[in-house]
């Protein structure tokens, strides 16, 4: 095995769950904290945001070859993350209190995004000269990968771990904030 598929594999086995079971982590300290009776709805906006706009690379590059556009779509939703991020903890620090657990979650869904495009970057380093240089002819449309990383089974296993550990916990958590909301008009 080569180094680029050691890293993929790296990217795929470790990072990725990681992402999600950080996820978890962070959404249960919210559930613990009762946020939807502190910072509600707007935080857990903030999370579902946040969410997608890891979310969007992640699938690009399970399911697209890495080029410039790819490239280009993996450093701008890491630049918004980080600054939704910062307002996040900003404005919930003062609705409700952050245990020690939920900063630790915070470190890894923080770090987790960097050190993935860091690897995206290493393992597609002629991307990476190609974006630098400004040489993006041919590379500002999305190609289909042609063999899925991780193999065929990957991408659906992935999908529904991120499911179970995020999209449902999240989404019930804006429901409930949701609802509160609500309850308070």
């Amino acid at each position: 095995m080569d180094t680029a598929q050691l890293l993929i594999n790296l990217l795929l086995f470790v990072f990725l769950p990681l992402w999600g079971i950080a996820g978890f982590v962070d959404w249960c300290c919210h559930r613990a904290t009762k946020i939807e009776q502190t910072s509600g709805l707007k935080e857990s906006l903030m999370h579902s945001v946040m969410g997608i706009q890891v979310g969007i690379p992640i699938l690009m590059c399970l399911l697209y070859r890495v080029n410039v556009l790819v490239l280009l779509v993996c450093l701008a939703a890491w630049l918004l993350h980080e600054f939704v991020a910062h307002w996040d903890v900003s404005y919930a620090s003062d609705k409700r209190h952050i245990s020690i657990w939920e900063m630790h979650a915070h470190s890894y869904l923080a770090t987790l995004p960097l050190y993935m495009l860091a690897l995206i970057a290493v393992v597609n380093w002629p991307v990476v000269i190609d974006l630098v240089t400004f040489n993006w002819q041919g590379q500002m449309h999305l190609v289909p990968m042609t063999y899925p990383h991780g193999g065929s089974w990957f991408l659906p296993g992935y999908l529904t771990f991120m499911a179970l550990l995020c999209v449902f916990p999240y989404l019930e958590e804006n429901i409930r904030c949701l609802r509160v909301s609500l309850k308070g008009r």
